[in-house]
């Protein structure tokens, strides 16, 4: 039979069956492979964060489908970009063990973490002694329903 510019044969099945003995056996190809995460190169990220800001308002979404990116990706890329260039442009100070404003910052953090935890331990000790005082008015209590049953042999 000829169909357009190639021809079939009506007697050859596109499907390998039980008479084709020479076929070589092919592994079956799982249709739910796993995908493999897409990596970005720096230049990349800087080139497309570049176009897309560069592009006029109606055509951000165009370079977006072209690349295959969602506005998530070019937003956390930017930042990123900015937050790099933030910290180089601060100047980087000499690091100090101790330093004088440092002490007072760290001593006032520090009162104020001993009176939460004073606090804390005096709602504890409370609970404690609250908790000592019910079991002892539960053990009275049971004491005094407490009745001996009777045995009667029946």
């Amino acid at each position: 039979m000829v169909t357009g510019d190639s021809f079939v044969s009506s007697n050859s099945s596109a499907q390998p069956g039980p008479d084709d003995l020479g076929a070589e056996a092919v592994a079956p190809v799982d249709p739910a492979a796993r995908p493999v995460r897409r990596s970005f190169t720096a230049a990349y990220r800087a080139r497309v964060v570049a176009e897309y800001e560069a592009a006029p308002h109606g055509q951000k979404a165009a370079v977006l489908r072209r690349e295959g990116l969602y506005q998530s990706q070019i937003r956390a890329w930017t930042e990123a970009r900015d937050a790099v260039n933030r910290e180089a442009a601060t100047p980087r100070r000499a690091h100090r063990a101790t330093s004088s404003g440092a002490g007072t910052n760290d001593a006032a953090r520090l009162r104020a973490e001993n009176q939460r935890l004073t606090r804390e331990l005096a709602k504890s000790q409370a609970v404690v002694e609250i908790m000592g005082k019910l079991q002892g008015l539960l053990d009275t209590i049971s004491e005094s329903t407490a009745t001996p049953t009777p045995s009667k042999p029946r």
